[in-house]
């Protein structure tokens, strides 16, 4: 399998990394080893292997749901860096 600039400038856009021609150089063989030792599993028989989500027994160590008092927003509010009387001021993120 052979994994092209075009391919890794893309995923890398994807990802938001910035990679200079250098590090694409680099990273081209060993992405290329890693999808050629992926590839391989497609060779392997699968007939009759239950399909599995967990490889251990897995069980949710989940509490009933209980209503209780909320905590008060004075006391919620009072350590943040910023406020507005209601709730917490952060930076707008937008992508």
């Amino acid at each position: 399998m052979k994994i092209t600039k075009q391919e890794i400038k893309r995923v890398a856009a994807l990802a938001r990394l910035e990679l200079t021609e250098d590090e694409i150089e680099k990273l081209a063989p060993q992405l290329d080893h890693i999808l050629s030792y992926v590839a391989k599993m497609d060779e392997l028989d699968t007939e009759g292997v239950p399909v599995t989500t967990h490889t251990q027994s897995h069980i949710n160590a989940f509490r009933e749901d209980e209503v209780r008092e909320s905590l008060p927003r004075e006391k919620a509010l009072a350590n943040t860096a910023k406020e507005n009387g209601e709730a917490f001021v952060v930076p707008k993120v937008v992508g």
